[in-house]
């Protein structure tokens, strides 16, 4: 089976397949790999244990926890260079005869420090047979997605009793290297630009990335210094769209990851019957049908899976009329061929109807405020003339949870670009968040007015038109990060708002894109080899609904493709809870062992 096919994912499996298992591949040679938290994730994201088992290794095993010998088997050791993680490896050869393998390949993730590989050297130099540094300190989540591997980095970036202390400028050292190892895994040297605004976040993070990758193109493999490619990294801080990151969105993914307890991309769901069963399934790219329908809108969903499931039965002449979920395990039975394709199409069905009893009980009503105040006008494209009066009947609704209502009131005040400290200080009260508060106060942390003054008067980034785009009237919104990648693409970023770090920023030619209406349809791969990339990097979170703008994008200037990443990615209540924190000491805030 060919791993994850898909853009990033491929990328990585590519780079790991050639940078680890090639370099110490023996014909008929088994191996055991020694991964730790961090590469056991990586792995996890581009590769399943059938694609190991085709590399030549049989087991795959903790670095950090206690193993049995196997002393006539070479051990790959995929770690980080951290001091829990050289621990491991050097406690595994300790002494000759008590050694746990036969030898080591060593390959780090990144930038070994010269104290760790001393100790390496000094304790167990004699067993180790490879040492290498591969590049890879990200996590490819998506095909155009990616995270980096920054616990609390929310905090970290944005809390102000870190703000100026070295452990700020630590975090965003580090977050410059990661981002470094994702521009040489796509073999890219970009012209670096940033988002000018209140805070420095972003134009001290380009600078570091720029300082940074041109540390790593003077000294790549082939010692070359490499010239800038055609492509762009833009670097934003969070504050820049923050109702994208509260509003309630409707395609699939978002909704789903918003309204659902899904936790590492499992969703958890009851089959149907009295003897209903707790069933367990994982929302990943593997699946054409979920990379399908994850961004379309809950309403075309609900319409599309139950004729998908029709086809399927139809091929086999099953039940007619309108089918229920019992129905169709009746039809599995019959059918093993289509059991597989069935049984995803119910997980999604289940998914969907899920998503749909959230949304009919209490969502509805809040989708259309949320809409009036986050654009500032109507359905109807009427101005709202007075967003309090928009925002009143969510806050008396009984049925309205405290955090829907604290999203909101956000909402009501970044419309407003603030609100007096007296009408905060009433809102908090009236609708008893006063434990949560902090929920709406911190922003201000994130540079987004809160309380209005005169210098709070935000430099928004001009929206696009798109009146004549068909959406549904409960999903007017469009990120303003869309806007951006398509001004990006096509030369309309206004330099003074994003400046370049680099001297002699690269020529562009992402502008040569067209829009795919006028374009015959090419291969992926045929696509992708002339195209330019652009990156798009959000300190401290991206919204799922961002990430759909990356796919909707690249889908329609066929010659760029669009990669977006960040810190982590958010659902509102995860956002909620950090601005929350933000304002918490940091030891109760951060793990004692970073």
């Amino acid at each position: 089976m060919a791993p994850a096919v898909r853009g990033l994912k491929r990328l990585v499996w590519q780079k790991l397949k050639s940078s680890v298992f090639d370099d110490c591949r023996k014909e008929e040679e088994w191996k055991i790999i020694l991964l730790d938290d961090y590469t056991t994730k990586l792995l996890s994201l581009c590769c399943k244990m059938t694609d190991l088992l085709a590399e030549g290794i049989t087991v795959v095993e903790n670095v950090y926890k206690n193993r049995e010998p196997v002393p006539h088997m070479k051990a790959i050791y995929f770690i980080t260079p951290t001091k829990k993680s050289v621990d491991g490896l050097i406690d595994d050869f300790i002494t000759k005869s008590s050694r746990r393998y036969k030898a080591a390949y060593v390959y780090f993730t990144d930038f070994c420090p010269d104290n760790l590989f001393n100790k390496i050297k000094s304790s167990c130099a004699k067993s180790i047979r490879r040492c290498k540094e591969i590049n890879i300190s990200f996590f490819p989540y998506e095909s155009q997605v990616f995270t980096l591997n920054v616990p609390d980095a929310f905090y970290r970036c944005y809390s102000p009793t870190l703000e100026k202390t070295k452990d700020n400028d630590a975090v965003m050292q580090v977050i410059a290297e990661q981002i470094v190892t994702l521009c040489a895994t796509l073999d890219e040297n970009p012209g670096v630009r940033y988002k000018s605004g209140p805070s420095d976040k972003a134009s001290k993070l380009a600078q570091l990335v720029e300082k940074n990758l041109e540390n790593y193109y003077k000294t790549d493999e082939k010692s070359q210094i490499k010239a800038k490619t055609h492509s762009q990294l833009i670097i934003i801080d969070r504050g820049f769209d923050p109702v994208s990151t509260v509003l309630h969105e409707l395609t699939f993914q978002a909704m789903a990851y918003d309204l659902l307890p899904i936790e590492n991309d499992t969703y958890k769901y009851k089959t149907e019957g009295p003897a209903g069963k707790e069933r367990e399934a994982i929302l990943e790219e593997d699946d054409e049908l979920w990379v399908k329908i994850r961004h379309k809108h809950i309403a075309d969903v609900i319409e599309e899976i139950p004729k998908l499931l029709k086809e399927v039965s139809s091929k086999r002449k099953a039940t007619e009329g309108k089918l229920s979920i019992s129905a169709l395990a009746q039809l599995m039975k019959k059918m093993p061929h289509y059991r597989k394709e069935i049984s995803r199409q119910v997980i999604y069905l289940n998914l969907a109807e899920d998503c749909m009893s959230k949304f009919r009980s209490n969502i509805e009503r809040l989708c259309k405020t949320e809409q009036d105040l986050a654009l500032g006008t109507d359905a109807e494209g009427q101005k709202v003339k007075d967003s309090m009066r928009v925002l009143l009947p969510v806050l008396l609704n009984k049925s309205h949870e405290s955090y829907d209502k604290i999203r909101a009131i956000l909402l009501y005040i970044f419309s407003t670009n603030g609100t007096t400290q007296e009408n905060l200080d009433k809102l908090i009260q009236n609708v008893q968040i006063e434990s949560d508060s902090d929920m709406i106060r911190n922003w201000k942390y994130l540079d987004v007015p809160v309380i209005s003054s005169s210098a709070s008067q935000q430099h928004k980034h001009p929206r696009r038109d798109r009146s004549s785009e068909e959406t549904f009237q409960l999903s007017r919104w469009t990120p303003i990060i869309k806007d951006v990648m398509e001004d990006a693409i096509e030369n309309k970023l206004d330099s003074k708002d994003w400046p370049y770090c680099s001297q002699c920023p690269p020529t562009w030619n992402g502008s040569g894109a067209v829009s795919a209406r006028q374009k015959p349809k090419a291969s992926y791969q045929d696509e992708r080899k002339s195209s330019a990339r652009l990156i798009i990097f959000v300190i401290g979170g991206i919204t799922y609904s961002e990430m759909r703008a990356a796919y909707e994008v690249s889908q329609a200037y066929k010659s760029c493709e669009v990669v977006i990443g960040s810190t982590h990615i958010l659902t509102p209540k995860r956002l909620l809870d950090e601005v929350k924190s933000l304002s918490k000491p940091k030891d109760m805030v951060c793990n004692k062992d970073e």
